[in-house]
This record gives structure tokens, sequence and C-alpha cells, in this order.
């Protein structure tokens, strides 16, 4: 392999190569300067010794190179045992980072950020199962209402038999509503696991939007006059799109449904359209109680229903904008929602072509 892979290995060769140079010229220095200093001195001793400074170089050599290879002979495996030691503290719960000597520099780090990439691991998956839980909940509550009501009424039905035929006609009536409810709850779970595997074929062709959106708004006008709201369809000119009418169209309602929900009575929904550059940038506009940002983070995720709504026996079970935020997905677009000054806005963007 080539040694730039190997940093440590090189920092320690260098080392080793200016310690065994620097230390080689220093004996060399100290043998001449004691050449000259004996060479001034007459005394049996320094005579004797002079004689004898090559042998004296030669031992230096040998005990001081000797040291200098064994110390370098322990690092590797001093610095094996700082890894060692390092790798048992990346799954420690908490922030204390990893330090390591000056060549381990770069392995330090990336430890670090190992360990860091960890910890936002496991507070991820602390999320998503406390989530998972709390969705449990919801789920439980949700199916729960529309299915007390039915056994409810069904134990009415069975413990008088002899209850009068309006009266059992209505409470039948109201069984079989909130058994249709209960179905589409079920089939809204099954529809957006679905969608999220992407098993869900598109069957595309060219669509006039306007048509389009002119169709939904026609389809929910009871539910939009109901209380005493109104669509208003505005585009700037005809736009086509390349995608699959029928899910579209469901994107198209469950905003529009969205908006009833959360409109104040009496108000208008304003629907716009319009091209900048390859898409098509279609805007649902509501008067209602203003988002905060946290709601606005987590509206696309599953089974968020804003509080006011999960109190209501109305609406799904919250999957109607996820399911939306697939279908644009699967489409290969975007859709963003805002909300300020009593005002909320689900943007979606789609390319015109394909």
């Amino acid at each position: 392999m080539n040694e730039q892979n190997f940093p440590v290995k090189k920092k320690l060769e260098l080392r080793l190569l200016m310690i065994l140079f620097c230390y080689i010229i220093a004996g060399y220095v100290a043998l001449s300067f004691l050449q000259f200093a004996f060479s001034d001195i007459k005394s049996p001793v320094t005579q004797w010794l002079c004689l004898r400074l090559d042998v004296i170089y030669f031992f230096y050599l040998c005990i001081g190179l000797t040291c200098i290879f064994l110390h370098y002979w322990k690092k590797p495996w001093n610095y094996l045992n700082e890894v060692i030691t390092a790798t048992q503290t990346i799954y420690e719960q908490n922030s204390r980072t990893i330090e390591l000597s000056e060549p381990l520099r770069n392995v330090a780090q990336q430890m670090n950020a190992l360990k860091m990439s960890l910890l936002l691991s496991q507070k991820a998956v602390k999320e998503a199962e406390d989530r998972k839980n709390e969705l449990v909940m919801y789920l439980a509550h949700d199916i729960r209402t529309p299915l007390t009501a039915v056994i409810g009424y069904l134990s009415l039905l069975d413990e008088a038999p002899d209850m009068p035929q309006d009266q059992k006609a209505k409470y039948v009536g109201i069984a079989l509503d909130k058994a249709e409810r209960l179905e589409t709850l079920i089939n809204e779970l099954f529809e957006i696991t679905r969608y999220h595997t992407a098993a869900v074929p598109l069957k595309k062709t060219s669509i006039d939007l306007y048509a389009l959106l002119a169709q939904v708004t026609q389809e929910l006008y009871p539910t939009l006059s109901a209380r005493g709201n109104s669509a208003i369809l505005s585009m700037e000119e005809s736009i086509n799109i390349f995608g699959d009418a029928e899910k579209l169209a469901r994107v198209f309602n469950n905003l529009l449904k969205n908006a009833a929900a959360y409109s104040y009575p009496d108000t208008e929904i304003k629907i716009s359209a319009q091209k900048q550059g390859k898409n098509a940038v279609i805007v649902f506009q509501n008067h209602g109680q203003t988002i905060d940002a946290a709601q606005l983070e987590t509206i696309f995720e599953k089974f968020t229903r804003l509080d006011e709504a999960r109190l209501s026996d109305t609406g799904g079970i919250g999957l109607g904008l996820p399911i939306a935020k697939e279908i644009v997905t699967l489409h290969g677009g975007k859709i963003t929602a805002q909300s300020s000054s009593e005002q909320v806005a689900f943007t979606i963007t789609l390319p015109l072509f394909s």
C-alpha cells in the first residue's frame, strides 16, 4: 500500500531519522571538540584517551543507537495500547473527547467523529422509539373511537331485539358509519406503507392541471360549504404536467380537506398554480390558526395531527399529508408548508416533464 495511507508510520520514521542524524552529528562534534582539547593537554591520561576516542565514539554510537531503537520499538505498542483504551471510551454515553499522542492526532479526530456519530445515532434511535410508542398510542386512540361506537350500538341492538324499527335503523346506520370510518383509517395505514416502500407504480399521462384542480374543488364543495368556506382557483395560464392523475388528485384532495378542516368558518381557500422554469408550483392557502415552527417540522410525519383535531371525531389518523408527500416524492417533486399571521400555505413543486 502507499505510505500516504500510514501517516503515523511516516511521522515515526521521519522522527527516528532526525534523532539518529542529530545524535550522530552531536557525537561527531563532541569527538572533534575532545580531540582539539586533548591535543593541548599534555598528560598520560589525556594522551591515552586521545588515542582511544574512536573506540569511545564507537561505544557511544552502539549504546545510544540501541537505546533509540529500543525506545522506538516500544512506541508502536504504546500507541496500540492508547488506541485500544480509546476504543473502549467510544461507546461511553458522555461527551468526553478522546485524546491520543501527537502522531495519532488524526486517529483521535476520527475516533471522536465516530463517537459523536454513535451518540447521535443512539439519540435518533431513542427518539424513534419514543416516537413509535407515541404513534402506537395515537393509533390505538383513533381506531378505538369508532370501534367502541360500533360495539356499543351493536350491543344495544343485540340486547333489545324488539327495538322500534326507526330506532333500530338509526343505530344500524351509526354503526355502519363508524365501521366505514374504521375501514378508512386502516386503509390509510396500509396505504402509507405502500407509498413509503415505493411499491406503488405510477401511470403517467399528460394532465391538464386546471381541470384536475377544478374537479377536486367541485368534489369537495359539500365539505367546504358545510362551514361556509369556499375554494378560489386561479392560474396564470394553461399548465400541463406529466404524472399520475389519480394519485395527484389524491394529493390535492388531501390538501384541500386539510385546509377545510383547519380554516376559520366563512373564509376562502385560495388555490393557485404557475410555471417556474421546468416546474409547476401549486399553492393551497387558507386563513386559519398559525401553526408554530415546531409543528411545521413534523407536519408531514406519519400520524401527526394538530391537538384540536385529535380531540374531534373527524379526519383520519394523520396520514393525509404524509401520503401526499410520498406521492409528490414519487413524482420527483417536493412539498413544503409555511404559516404566519393566521395564514397557512402548502406549496407543491412538480416537474412539468419527467
